[in-house]
């Protein structure tokens, strides 16, 4: 690890040229240190240092994905395989070729480009060398952060298979260009190559690599890719986390009693090896605090890039301020949390844990899936929106997201639901469905669940103690809840016990019953 740390402050003389790729005139500045990107955003004027030493960006117009811009190249590899429609969206391959020749051309008139060849997959077999191509110094020490950091003798005789290009400044013109506005993510599978223009969100260059491998893991290595995070306990078995944005991923994996696997992209293989495809983490730092994330706020420091956060005039980030989005990010190296699995890999999957913040307030706490809702579940991949995460959401709006990742999944979601309850069917693997969300009560009524009690339930569904207890029977949805767990007070885990109006309970339970129903009809 000392040598992936240290070996970046020696500048490689790279073996390729910018004008390989069709890129003239611009100065190539590769592989440079994290410190040295650092000083040189902050130098650009495009960046400051909080007082904790992390680098603070602002990504400008857009502050999180924008999942109507990113297309999929049809042609020969593409058209039978991909479930095309409003998540996978086709882009014509002439028009790709044309689009990616304006932006070759407009990063030759950059005065410098920074490059980077790294990996993403931590199992040597599996791993996919990279090379991006970024406009931004900042853009670039994401991808430092973010993917595998290369061995210095790896680079010598490095041959990228995929190639990020990305171009923040470049805007597309959607009448030539075949976009629907002057923003794009664009995968192209015959070529290789993930190009993004127009926006300065950094995660559409992890996003689109995972895409690529959600593609290319189970056709070609009978593979399942995850959107989940991992982590070891001390038996050597491995618990799985699904869930979406804003569910408690990343923070219920970050556990200083379990080794970190990785916080958001993996792969089961058939040899049931899970291994982590980045290098880093990406963590939501909305309302952020020491007391209640330890692991995460302490890997905010020198190396780690803020985005979208507000100093104070001392440098001091107010993690609370949401003035420019609710959806503010770091991302760090892995090696920024001291409990982390090396390599990122794990075997003997043993508990899977599916993570929703049901601002209905109706889902149990926690309860055990059999393998028939546990594939519902997961196809499903339920969570909810509560006002102000979106522009006209102004009320809690149940959200589908198939897989927990429908926005990066090429293939159908039948295809990666069958390939996990097959794994689950093999390994004997507990699933639990986890209620991060409300208790007591809708949004604006009852209250968030305490994150001291959703740690407590999943560390006794770890350690066996939920083996051992009486199960009551969810008379909507069908769900085991647990009549009891340690450190959890008995009256939370049955939530229709926690609301004054049992009458009010059942129709939003009823309501939102139906919403899952109506949600997996496309699927039928």
């Amino acid at each position: 690890m000392e040598n992936q740390l240290t070996m970046e402050a020696i500048h490689v003389k790279p073996n390729f040229s910018l004008g390989d790729y069709g890129i003239t005139n611009a100065k190539m500045k590769y592989q440079l240190s994290s410190e040295e990107l650092q000083d040189q955003t902050v130098a650009l004027g495009e960046g400051k240092f909080a007082d904790s030493g992390a680098l603070v960006i602002n990504t400008g117009e857009f502050t999180g994905r924008s999942p109507l811009d990113r297309f999929i190249v049809k042609d020969s590899i593409t058209a039978d395989k991909v479930w095309w429609g409003d998540i996978n969206i086709p882009f014509a391959s002439d028009q790709f070729d044309a689009l990616h020749q304006k932006v070759l051309a407009y990063l030759s008139n950059q005065e410098s480009l920074y490059v980077r060849d790294m990996y993403a997959c931590a199992e040597d077999s599996y791993k996919l060398p990279i090379r991006v191509i970024n406009e931004k110094s900042w853009s670039n020490l994401f991808t430092y952060n973010m993917f595998i950091r290369p061995q210095l003798e790896d680079l010598a005789s490095f041959d990228p298979q995929w190639t990020i290009i990305n171009a923040p400044g470049f805007k597309a013109n959607p009448e030539q260009d075949g976009t629907r506005q002057y923003n794009f993510a664009i995968l192209n599978f015959s070529k290789k190559i993930a190009l993004i223009g127009g926006t300065g969100y950094t995660g559409e260059m992890k996003k689109g690599i995972f895409s690529a491998l959600n593609l290319i893991l189970p056709l070609q290595k009978d593979t399942l890719p995850m959107h989940c995070s991992a982590n070891e306990g001390q038996d050597g078995t491995t618990a799985l986390f699904f869930g979406l944005s804003g569910t408690g991923k990343t923070t219920l994996s970050t556990d200083p009693n379990r080794k970190l696997i990785g916080d958001d992209e993996h792969a089961w293989t058939p040899q049931d090896t899970v291994f982590n495809f980045e290098g880093g983490c990406y963590a939501k730092v909305i309302d952020l605090s020491q007391e209640k994330e330890p692991e995460i706020f302490g890997a905010i420091r020198k190396g780690a890039l803020l985005e979208n956060v507000i100093l104070d005039a001392n440098g001091v980030v107010d993690f609370a301020d949401t003035s420019i989005t609710q959806n503010t990010r770091v991302s760090y190296p892995i090696h920024h949390i001291d409990n982390i699995k090396v390599p990122s890999t794990g075997k003997n999957v043993t508990n899977i844990f599916f993570l929703t913040a049901d601002a209905f307030g109706v889902l149990p706490p926690i309860s055990k899936l059999t393998p028939q809702q546990a594939s519902y579940h997961f196809v499903s991949g339920y969570t909810a929106k509560v006002a102000g995460t979106e522009e006209g959401v102004n009320e809690p709006t149940p959200s589908f997201s198939a897989c927990f990742g429908a926005p990066f999944m090429p293939l159908h979601p039948t295809v990666y639901g069958d390939m996990l309850i097959e794994k689950i069917k093999q390994t004997n693997a507990n699933v639990w469905l986890v209620n991060t969300g409300w208790t007591g009560g809708s949004y604006g009524v009852g209250s968030r669940m305490k994150l001291k009690y959703t740690r407590a339930m999943i560390n006794a569904a770890l350690n066996g103690d939920l083996s051992q207890v009486d199960y009551q029977t969810d008379q909507f949805f069908g769900l085991e809840i647990p009549k009891d767990c340690p450190n959890v007070p008995r009256e939370l885990l049955n939530p229709k016990q926690t609301w004054e109006d049992k009458d009010a309970y059942d129709q939003k339970a009823k309501a939102l019953l139906a919403s899952f129903e109506e949600n997996y009809k496309k699927f039928l």
